[in-house]
């Protein structure tokens, strides 16, 4: 039976490239379109240097894929709001264009990946690029008949990550400071996923049953803040009063829920198993540890 086809637009960052990790282990052919190559691409994957906005380029690599996912973004939510004219191009008018090139290809799935904060009134510019994203491409493909799945990743850690994750910052800060600063309200509340765990059900999604949806990839259990710094705390064995809460508001993050009042409506998809999330802390820590010019 002939491998299927997939491309990666983003392939070389954080998610992207856990997810060509997963699609090789399933036995799919994997093509990572990105600015720049990362480290962990495979010998077997195919990459190719180009910009999103490229078209020309983007419409050559996009021919005979059976699957694309988009991965290319400014997610931080700072980024976004200082650079806005490039946060429309790249999270909006980018994902337009993949599209109309989807529909030429016959593309069999597209999956665009997005960001809880789609159901907020936080997450300013970011989440409404994205939210403008995702109504437009569901639209485009109700009318052009195009398969798709949107991915609303919840709050991501693990491996590979960088300074746009906010716990490699909290952890690689206290590595090198040996102390915490959080940046927001101690009594915050989020669902941390490992990046594996929501790398595997980014590829589970293209079984049948997951075409034409809006899933929510977050964690299983809520965890507040104040608990998850002081778990990290004891596992770096700081002293008590080595963390330091800056209350504010910090560029739009939600405290307790990224839900407001809106009718749309998304499932939820968990792992049948996950890792732990003591366990993803030292999994990052072992991470961070290895690349030892990143304690800056």
């Amino acid at each position: 039976m002939k491998k299927k086809e997939v491309l990666i637009i983003g392939g070389s960052g954080f998610v992207g490239s856990h997810v060509a990790d997963k699609l090789y282990d399933n036995k799919y052919n994997v093509t990572i379109y990105d600015i720049k190559k990362s480290e962990w691409i495979k010998k077997k994957f195919k990459f190719i240097k180009g910009d999103i906005q490229n078209v020309k380029l983007v419409s050559k690599v996009i021919k005979q894929k059976d699957i694309v996912y988009n991965f290319a973004a400014i997610a931080d939510l700072v980024e976004a709001q200082k650079n806005l004219e490039e946060t429309y191009k790249i999270n909006f008018l980018s994902n337009i264009k993949i599209l109309e090139l989807c529909k030429i290809n016959k593309v069999k799935r597209y999956v665009f990946a997005s960001t809880l904060y789609v159901f907020s009134n936080k997450g300013g510019f970011y989440r409404s690029s994205k939210e403008a994203a995702e109504s437009f491409l569901i639209e485009y493909a109700k009318i052009n008949k195009i398969s798709y799945t949107i991915l609303r990743y919840g709050s991501l850690y693990g491996p590979r990550s960088d300074k746009d994750n906010n716990i490699y910052n909290i952890l690689n800060y206290a590595l090198k400071n040996k102390k915490i600063i959080y940046q927001g309200n101690p009594e915050s509340l989020r669902e941390y996923i490992h990046v594996e765990d929501a790398a595997r059900i980014s590829v589970d999604i293209l079984k049948p049953e997951y075409k034409n949806k809006s899933l929510i990839l977050s964690g299983i259990e809520n965890k507040k803040v104040s608990d998850l710094l002081n778990m990290i705390r004891e596992i770096l064995d700081l002293p008590k009063n080595s963390i330091t809460f800056k209350n504010e508001n910090y560029a739009g993050r939600y405290t307790y829920t990224p839900y407001s009042l809106k009718e749309d409506l998304a499932e939820k998809i968990v792992p049948k198993t996950h890792i732990d999330l003591g366990q993803g802390i030292l999994n990052t820590i072992k991470y961070i540890r290895s690349k030892k010019n990143n304690l800056t």
